[in-house]
């Protein structure tokens, strides 16, 4: 006898919920630079697991709320992620069928284009560091994502969310 699948969509936002806190977590300025970014990590998860539930809209929102913790200016976050999402959404069917670390390679880019994205729109405000710096976000979250997504794929098997 197969259990239907329940329809648990408050763990979608339990898990964004945490990944908004790591990402406002106080740090010093020597580790904010290889801090993983875990909100476009844990939206793209979504986005792969359920991409008929998570769309832009919801990524847009969070990105929004990104900008507010981060007291960025508002919607550059929110752009950044709802192209970054975008991506993840078209090649969502692709990534489900690569290895753990082919995974990373891709997340490492798209979060690279997030980083990208983020500081090309700070610097339109004139709020400027060092271009080689944003990547490394994109590196440590590369890292991050085989055992991010282990951890959320368990999650999401215990509490069967649909």
């Amino acid at each position: 006898m197969v259990t239907a699948p329940t329809h648990n969509h408050w763990m979608v936002y339990l898990t964004l919920f945490l990944a908004l806190m790591l990402s406002s977590f106080p740090l010093p300025a020597v580790m904010q630079w290889g801090w993983p970014e875990w909100v476009p990590l844990v939206c793209i998860y979504w986005v792969m697991a359920l991409p008929h539930r998570f769309n832009l809209g919801l990524a847009f929102v969070v990105g929004l709320l990104l900008d507010l913790l981060q007291y960025n200016f508002l919607g550059i976050n929110a752009l950044a992620m709802v192209i970054t999402i975008f991506f993840a959404a078209v090649l969502y069917r692709r990534m489900r069928m690569y290895r753990l670390w082919q995974q990373s390679f891709v997340i490492g880019f798209l979060i690279g284009a997030n980083q990208s994205i983020s500081y090309w729109g700070q610097s339109l405000g004139g709020n400027t560091t060092d271009i080689w710096m944003i990547f490394l976000p994109a590196l440590s979250s590369a890292v991050v994502w085989p055992w991010l997504f282990v951890v959320l794929r368990g999650l999401r098997r215990a509490f069967r969310v649909a």
